[in-house]
């Protein structure tokens, strides 16, 4: 029953904040402390639900993933020509890969000493000033993309540096992405779009490996909690991506990043006192 009811707080946890720049993985950390939920299985859950989380933005996005996939098929579109607008798998690939190689070169080290709840605070911190400054230097100079189609292959590239800040835990991938989308010329909501977009397959590449190396812990009974943290984690990420796609042209991050530095300061004074 304890697994059961920490599947269905986790997956809501991973379900709210894996597509707002609160940071999912900070949040699951401090979570699993609260409830006990801690070891190879519960890294394993946590990995597993963000599958959940994925799935709903797949879902959401199935019509332009959709035209991707085709375009990808016939080998149409598959980089931008000149005088051409669309996004195109170029523009995710180049906005891919520097988190890939980080990741893969840095994964052991970040496993064995950033994964814990002090690294998360200050993670929590660094982000909330970098998403403020993201928006103070947006707020300087016009935008240059106001859709994804608009988006150059140099801007997708750029969003695809930055993400590798996601790489320490509390950071926030998509506080990292929507911030870099930010500096690099993006509007807003095509920032977050383009945020949500990039995190299926970069989503999918890092949660499939290391689900591999978990696979030995997925045995029946454990499934079964599996299973719940992933439903309850697609229907809340769902829902919170479309209610954040309906406030994002209003709200800046800045109200994202007074919330993380509130939690760092309560979890340091509450429980790490």
């Amino acid at each position: 029953m304890h697994d059961w009811l920490a599947a269905v707080v986790l997956g809501i946890v991973e379900g709210l904040t894996e597509f707002l720049p609160v940071s999912s993985t900070g949040h699951l950390i401090l979570a699993g402390e609260l409830l006990g939920f801690v070891g190879e299985r519960a890294g394993t859950f946590e990995i597993f639900i963000q599958l959940g989380a994925i799935l709903a933005v797949a879902w959401l996005y199935r019509e332009r993933f959709a035209r991707l996939l085709g375009d990808g098929l016939a080998g149409r579109s598959l980089v931008p020509r000149p005088g051409e607008a669309g996004l195109t798998w170029a523009h995710l690939v180049v906005a891919m890969m520097p988190v890939l190689v980080a990741g893969l070169l840095l994964r052991g080290s970040i496993r064995a000493h950033l994964f814990t709840s002090a690294t998360v605070l200050v993670g929590l911190v660094v982000g909330a000033v970098y998403m403020v400054a993201a928006e103070v230097a947006a707020r300087r100079r016009p935008a240059t993309a106001a859709s994804l189609d608009a988006m150059s292959l140099p801007q997708a590239l750029g969003i695809g540096c930055l993400q590798c800040l996601s790489l320490w835990p509390g950071f926030s991938r998509s506080g990292a992405t929507i911030g870099g989308g930010l500096l690099a010329g993006l509007d807003r909501r095509t920032a977050a779009e383009f945020s949500f977009v990039l995190a299926v397959p970069v989503m999918v590449a890092a949660t499939g490996y290391d689900l591999f190396r978990s696979f030995a812990l997925l045995d029946g009974d454990f499934s079964v909690t599996l299973a719940v943290g992933f439903v309850v984690s697609f229907l809340v990420a769902w829902a919170a991506v479309v209610g954040f796609l309906k406030v994002v042209g209003r709200v800046s991050l800045v109200p994202f990043a007074v919330y993380r530095v509130a939690l760092a300061a309560a979890w340091a004074l509450v429980v790490l006192r």
